[in-house]
């Protein structure tokens, strides 16, 4: 090719060279791919792409494909910010329903009117149970120690009625039917 006069700048100039060195490069590159695909249909498989990485047998190895939803910028801010509230034990989310926040704050209410009333009756040893509901309380706890107890002397009398001989024949009796069988 002819260069151009010298009145042309050297940044121009420069470009010029590097279009004129791809465009040789990729003539060449043509011409033997021309000559070479009688050689290639016999030899060897066609060249991968680039960045696709093949084994051993020509097989394309899989790659993790990109998930958009966890490389977003907007999920790792939010993602970050979530665990250093988790760290520093802020609760973010107000998880509570306002059933549970209400009866949270009638608990340290009550906590807050026994800390403060020295004459807080006792019913049963247990503090805090008070007037009618202590009382129903303490009725159903002796009714069910009642029924356990007497549960408990059934349970002994039975055994007194047994008698050990019996069990003693009735354990010979079926180890002999077991060997038998």
């Amino acid at each position: 090719m002819q260069r151009p006069s010298s009145n042309i700048s050297s940044s121009i100039m420069n470009r010029m060279s590097i279009f004129e060195n791809t465009a040789f490069r990729h003539s060449l590159t043509e011409a033997e791919n021309a000559a070479g695909t009688m050689m290639s249909m016999t030899s060897s498989p066609p060249a991968t792409p680039t960045g696709v990485q093949t084994d051993s047998d020509g097989l394309i190895l899989p790659k993790k494909l990109i998930n958009p939803c966890m490389e977003s910028t907007d999920r790792k801010e939010l993602h970050r910010e979530l665990k250093f509230n988790a760290r520093i034990g802020k609760s973010v989310l107000n998880q509570k329903s306002e059933l549970q926040r209400a009866y949270d704050k009638q608990k340290e209410r009550h906590a807050a009117a026994e800390h403060h009333s020295p004459d807080a009756e006792t019913v049963g040893g247990i503090p805090g149970l008070k007037g009618e509901l202590g009382r129903v309380i303490m009725e159903r706890a002796q009714k069910h120690e009642a029924a356990a107890q007497k549960q408990d002397q059934e349970e002994a009398e039975e055994r007194q009625y047994v008698n050990p001989e019996y069990l003693n024949v009735r354990a010979k009796l079926r180890t002999a039917h077991a060997a038998n069988n």
